[in-house]
């Protein structure tokens, strides 16, 4: 089932992945025992360096990435159930092992309490494996959700639906989510985003190069398929309906640099005064099946769109909107239905859009439903058994480090005024860093999960987020949730609560090397917690304070000299080509860009200040510096398939792996001098055209 849960639309406001926790914390969170610092222990420590992945026939001066995993790259084979592969791609299926053991130690106990987590596991787990189950089943699961769109009668009905399919973790046109209020952090509030396309981004619809009229052409044979083997009536004409609908959605949306304005998506609505922006979309009905009604505001992250999705409910036909709404079942329901219906949404979505060759093993995908239904319950376990409390410590150290370098480097600009400057340390002084870990872990007594009822378990979920969700409003902020499982490879900043956030499953090599030497950590993950603070100082992230509010706390002369050297990191990436077709969209990208920058830039000055003027050790014949490089090139190894690749160049803020490296280190003097790079090098720009922010 494909989820259009809260966390889903936290995204616009949280620069990283995001999913939403509960608070109650049900067993004891392991305690941290005392361990030495990352400083005193280089002596008995290793390099880290994986030198098989070199290509020593690139001079390093030229294009450092394929130096340093220029064989890797050669040599390595994406395996056919995936789209890509690398440093965060094998992490993350290293971790998909860890938890699977976890899922089958349980599953394997006999006479598991009902209720409890222990069974909710395990019989999630076996609903997602019974294949027979559901080939028996077909599409009698989804039978009752569609007789109920069947039955709209009206349009005030429909937009009620809407918020039905929203509950239920199914497709709907405008997605409804509650996060914290942007310009007053002390607060929920509710927001409504832009939704209801089947395809990655609205230029799929209007692009008339090939690939994008045989990715149409591909989409409505799909939809025609899942319509004959649903036993629905009408299937090409219903295809052809629901493209021409989803099209009308599609000419409304925001393109993706504008839905990443923070300034552009904060809209505050009275309820009262919805109407006046789109009077036929019934509100009332609308927000009160959401459970929403009793609100007097609302924030419309893009009140265009709200204005012209209102004439297309207005000028389309109630039967349409009926076959795209039970379209919006039916897809977000595949992978819960029988092996025809889920193998034909992989051959559309995987492999016609991403060129994925195989699905992955059935287990794969369990373990992922697992953690999307399930996560902090593993969670405690993965915790317990892949975390070292010393891993944790040497964390805070690095952190801590880092937010000393960065707060000098603030202090250390010639670009930006005092008063500013007081105002970014402030900022910075107030990050709340979480490593590993909740301090309080998810509930999950009211969910009700069965062995033999797959969608079922799926729905309910959907609902009792949903719920969850509501219970924010008018509550405190918690500051205790996470929105990523401690088995997540990856981090996040949440720019309305000020903070970096750092799951267990990232702090393995090559990121975090607890045998390595600092030179390599702080290449590696120092550069990605310097990356996530500066998400807090990005082109949308230094837009909030200190105490998460969207407020102007800038100059205007420094907000113009930030804005001159943004514009040159745009210049910058929009002239690296992915394809000879295909160039970085420098303004989608910018955000990120500024991440990589500051981030390997401070990592490497708070690696400077941990060597507390002493000469860093020779280790496999690599100075500190240059490790410290490597370590951060060797992090971005990744190879992915073409078509996966045009898909993220068009839809992922964050540029293609090798620019991330190349275009990071191709603005560090520091590079430049231990490489010896001079003009006429491949990674060389001149002195004046490196782009410094922070």
């Amino acid at each position: 089932m494909k989820k259009i849960l809260v966390g889903g639309f936290c995204a616009s406001l949280i620069v990283g992945l995001s999913a939403c926790n509960n608070d109650t914390m049900s067993e004891e969170t392991p305690k941290i025992a005392k361990t030495e610092t990352a400083t005193a222990v280089h002596h008995a420590l290793t390099s880290g360096i994986d030198f098989a992945n070199f290509d020593k026939s690139v001079r390093p001066q030229d294009n450092f990435y394929s130096y340093v995993n220029g064989t890797w790259v050669k040599n390595t084979v994406i395996p056919s159930d995936r789209t890509s592969t690398g440093a965060f791609y094998d992490l993350r299926e290293k971790s998909r092992d860890d938890v699977k053991a976890i899922i089958e130690e349980v599953a394997a106990t006999v006479d598991l309490k009902a209720g409890s987590d222990e069974q909710k596991v395990a019989d999630l787990y076996r609903s997602f494996m019974d294949v027979e189950t559901l080939n028996k089943l077909g599409v009698t699961p989804i039978e009752s959700e569609l007789a109920k769109v069947n039955a709209i009668k009206d349009k005030a009905e429909l937009v009620t639906y809407f918020a039905r399919s929203q509950i239920i973790g199914g497709g709907t046109p405008m997605a409804f989510y509650i996060g914290v209020d942007a310009k007053n952090s002390s607060r929920y509030a509710t927001h409504v985003w832009q939704y209801g396309l089947s395809l990655p981004e609205k230029d799929y619809y209007f692009n008339q190069e090939e690939r994008f009229v045989n990715i149409r052409k591909a989409f409505v044979a799909h939809i025609e398929k899942m319509y004959t083997l649903a036993g629905l009536a009408n299937p090409a004409k219903s295809a052809q309906a629901v493209l021409a609908l989803e099209t009308a959605i599609a000419e409304q949306h925001w393109d993706v640099v504008q839905t990443r304005d923070s300034s552009k998506t904060y809209n505050l609505y009275q309820v009262k005064d919805l109407a006046t922006l789109a009077p036929d979309i019934n509100w009332k009905g609308y927000l009160a099946a959401l459970g929403a009604d009793k609100q007097t505001d609302i924030i419309i992250n893009q009140p265009s769109f709200i204005k012209g999705l209102n004439a297309v409910i207005k000028d389309t036909d109630l039967a349409t909107w009926k076959t795209y709404m039970q379209w919006q079942v039916l897809t977000h329901a595949a992978s819960s239905l029988s092996e025809d219906l889920d193998q034909e949404n992989f051959a559309f979505f995987s492999k016609t859009l991403n060129g994925q060759e195989e699905q992955q093993p059935r287990w794969k995908r369990g373990v992922a439903s697992v953690n999307g239904l399930l996560g902090e319950v593993v969670g405690k376990v993965y915790v317990k058994r892949h975390f070292a409390p010393a891993a944790k410590e040497r964390m805070q150290v690095l952190v801590e480090n880092l937010r000393g370098a960065y707060g000098d480097s603030i202090e250390a600009l010639d670009w930006m005024s005092a008063d500013t400057k007081v105002a970014a340390k402030d900022k910075l002084a107030k990050f709340d860093p979480k490593i590993g870990y909740p301090d309080r872990w998810e509930n999950y007594d009211k969910l009700v999960i069965k062995s033999n009822d797959l969608f079922g378990n799926n729905l309910r979920a959907s609902q009792l987020s949903h719920e969850k969700e509501l219970e924010k409003l008018g509550s405190p902020i918690r500051k205790w949730e996470w929105h990523m499982t401690p088995q997540t490879v990856n981090a996040y900043y949440n720019p309305t609560m000020n903070e970096i956030v750092f799951p267990a499953a990232i702090l393995q090599p090559p990121f975090f090397n607890m045998e390595a030497d600092d030179a390599v950590n702080y290449g590696g993950i120092g550069a990605v917690i310097g990356h996530e603070m500066g998400h807090g100082f990005d082109d949308q992230g230094a837009k909030f304070d200190g105490e998460g509010n969207l407020r102007d706390w800038w100059t205007e002369q420094d907000l113009k000299e930030f804005s001159i050297r943004g514009k040159a990191l745009i210049n910058q990436y929009n002239d690296y080509a992915v394809f000879d077709d295909l160039h970085v969209n420098g303004e989608l990208t910018l955000g990120e860009n500024i991440g990589d920058l500051s981030g390997v830039t401070i990592a490497y000055r708070a690696y400077q200040k941990s060597l507390k003027g002493k000469e860093a050790p020779v280790i496999d014949g690599l100075t500190g510096d240059q490790r410290f490089f490597i370590g951060f090139t060797q992090i971005w190894r990744a190879k992915i398939k073409e078509a996966s690749m045009r898909n993220r160049v068009a839809t992922d803020p964050h540029s293609p792996a090798q620019f991330r490296a190349l275009g990071a280190l191709s603005n560090m003097p520091e590079f430049y001098t231990t490489y010896d790079v001079k003009p006429g090098d491949g990674m060389y720009i001149a002195p004046e055209k490196r782009v410094k922010i922070w």
